[in-house]
């Protein structure tokens, strides 16, 4: 089976290029070369940049795929693009959408992939929801053959879950305090990468996945004081942790309220049902409390991956000073 991965070298991903390889996929990777993540052995490598349609063009020439996916495709003119680049170039289209265009905050659960789409609070979502959509519509009209993919928060070694990286780490090694979001009870999600292609790797060319949308997810289910606390475990240390409502932290810093408005503060838990149909094997081995040990492990093995990022700092000890 010949796969095209528009991208290839991300977190999620880089999780399933190698599972795809060891089931004797014939894979090529599109990207313009320059991540400082190691490109698998036995990848074909295609050297193009997806944002320059010529370029695209010029590196697949006359090439002609079982499977494309595009791993960085955001935005309705992103998917359009790929409907003219790839229109009687592949046997299947398969976008990367996110699990956080579902309704939120949800009004039932688990989650199903019938779940309305509406996000209210992340352009992000929004435009996923728009990309989705593009895609549908195209099915309907050419039976273009697309298929949607809705990852939740997935991660690899380098991710940790929160979002202003090692800085909460620094904090909590450093005995400060630091700041949950809401109460710290909220239900979330966490998917090791190569957890996530054990059900993703099956959609490859699978005929039965083609008008159909998916989301693949672990069914490890933690609240966020939970899950501060098992990387301050890993981190050999404990995490004094203050609490302030996410609509409070979205107005002190607008660039981390719409992730938490919008995905984090709310409880999530899917029904992974219907992907587990096509993927029989798909079951999630790594707890995060191993994933955080491989993510600590990993920063501290270069003492120049511990980023810090001051701005947030001063922003925590204000709130900490405000609130705790």
């Amino acid at each position: 089976m010949k796969v095209l991965f528009i991208g290839g070298t991300g977190i999620i991903s880089s999780g399933c290029a190698p599972l795809a390889l060891a089931k004797s996929t014939d894979l090529y990777f599109l990207n313009r070369g320059q991540s400082d993540r190691k490109t698998p052995e036995g990848i074909k490598q295609l050297n193009g940049d997806i944002r320059d349609p010529k370029s695209v063009e010029q590196a697949i020439g006359d090439h002609k795929f079982d499977a494309v996916v595009n791993w960085i495709a955001f935005t309705p003119n992103h998917i359009q693009q790929d409907i003219d680049l790839f229109r009687g170039k592949t046997g299947q289209y398969i976008f990367i959408s996110s699990a956080s265009a579902y309704q939120t905050p949800p009004s039932t659960l688990p989650v199903t992939e019938s779940t309305i789409l509406d996000n209210p609070f992340w352009e992000y979502s929004r435009n996923k929801i728009a990309c989705e959509e593009l895609l549908v519509d195209a099915y309907r009209k050419e039976k273009f053959p697309m298929t949607i993919v809705r990852p939740s928060h997935t991660y690899d070694q380098r991710l940790l879950p929160f979002d202003h990286g090692y800085t909460v780490v620094d904090r909590m090694r450093k005995g400060k305090p630091v700041i949950v979001h809401g109460d710290g009870t909220s239900i979330w999600i966490l998917t090791h990468h190569t957890d996530f292609a054990k059900g993703f790797v099956p959609l490859l060319g699978n005929s039965h996945a083609i008008g159909e949308a998916y989301h693949i997810t672990s069914d490890e289910l933690l609240t966020w004081n939970q899950i501060y606390d098992q990387v301050a475990e890993a981190a050999g240390t404990t995490a004094i942790k203050v609490h302030v409502a996410s609509e409070t932290l979205a107005k002190h810093d607008p660039n981390w309220g719409p992730g938490l408005l919008g995905d984090k503060a709310n409880s999530m838990i899917f029904d992974n049902s219907k992907i587990k149909k096509l993927a029989p094997d798909f079951t999630c081995t790594t707890p995060f409390r191993r994933g955080a040990e491989e993510i600590i492990a990993w920063y501290d093995a270069d003492p120049t991956r511990q980023l810090l990022n001051q701005a947030h700092n001063e922003l925590e000890d204000k709130l900490v000073n405000q609130y705790g």
